[in-house]
């Protein structure tokens, strides 16, 4: 079982540096045309068309752009919450307040310069949008590998909260197979330039 474990995590490492190689070689004009794309797509997407509260992230780098969508959720009067990573990695929420209102942190993020509302604030969100670099056919995301989502999704379990998670991935991104690992969990959509596409996971 520890191999099997240690496999799926070297095999998740491995598939990390190859999105993240794909990634870095995406221009900058690349990047904004599949924000604006990728907004249009998400926004029709009913889990967030219904949404009175999301929990979403200011996209860095090369991650598919979330900035037009922020802006485009908040536009329709949506609470939207942004994480404020804490000192352990968990994450604190606080209320999006327009791009003017976003601060630098840690590890080139941005953060919203609001009050903090608490770890526990995502669980008030009907859809939590998740960053990631892959999702496969079965809807199993591949993080990052910092833990910090993993800490939010089983705090999400551990409430009984089952907001709609969502994944915005490059339309390259959407794999075969994603390796997992007990902890991991499924999302129930994601959303590329090109579209959506949704997953039946079981409760």
């Amino acid at each position: 079982m520890n191999t099997e474990k240690s496999g799926e995590a070297s095999a998740k490492s491995s598939l990390r540096r190859e999105l993240l190689a794909a990634r870095a070689l995406l221009t900058k004009e690349d990047a904004v045309r599949a924000a604006a794309v990728l907004a249009d797509a998400a926004l029709h997407l009913p889990e967030l068309a219904d949404a009175r509260t999301v929990a979403a992230y200011v996209s860095v780098g090369r991650e598919p752009g979330t900035r037009v969508l922020l802006e485009a959720l908040r536009g329709r009067g949506v609470r939207v919450l942004l994480p404020v990573l804490l000192t352990d990695n968990d994450l604190d929420w606080a209320v999006y307040e327009g791009p003017e209102r976003l601060l630098p942190a840690g590890r080139g993020l941005l953060e919203p310069d609001g009050p903090p509302l608490g770890p526990a604030a995502v669980l008030d969100a009907d859809t939590v949008l998740l960053p990631g670099l892959a999702v496969d056919g079965a809807g199993m995301r591949l993080g990052r590998g910092g833990g910090s989502y993993d800490r939010v999704l089983a705090r999400l379990t551990a409430a009984g909260a089952h907001p709609s998670l969502v994944a915005l991935l490059y339309d390259d991104e959407v794999v075969a197979r994603v390796p997992s690992e007990p902890h991991d969990h499924p999302v129930d959509a994601v959303v590329t330039p090109a579209g959506a596409r949704r997953f039946v996971n079981p409760l």
